[in-house]
């Protein structure tokens, strides 16, 4: 398990660390044809954090419930639901659009 916490700087209340079921690291996914070359991009990147692709991976890929997922990363079933939609919204965008998806803090 890794923990991962952005750096609190400013006003409001720091953020909980949370728990990662994998090692994070930096990688992309790229829109492809069928024939394995690259498609032309229709847009910036799309830019999903730890915590999101998380959130989806133990939801969806591991079929857990929202609190059992939550309780797993440490975190509320509040914050995971807002990290699960945030992640559902920019997926989809990205699959639309053909955008590139980046892994990223």
């Amino acid at each position: 398990m890794w923990k991962w916490c952005k750096r609190w700087a400013g006003p409001g209340r720091p953020m909980k660390p949370r728990t990662i079921g994998f090692e994070p690291r930096g990688f992309q996914m790229v829109p492809l044809t069928l024939d394995g070359m690259r498609m032309p991009e229709r847009g910036p990147p799309i830019l999903l954090s730890y915590d999101e692709l998380e959130a989806f991976r133990l939801v969806f890929y591991e079929g857990l419930t929202q609190e059992e997922a939550a309780k797993r990363m440490g975190i509320s079933r509040g914050t995971l639901w807002r990290c699960l939609e945030n992640s559902r919204r920019k997926l989809a965008a990205a699959l639309a659009e053909r955008r590139r998806v980046v892994i990223a803090e």
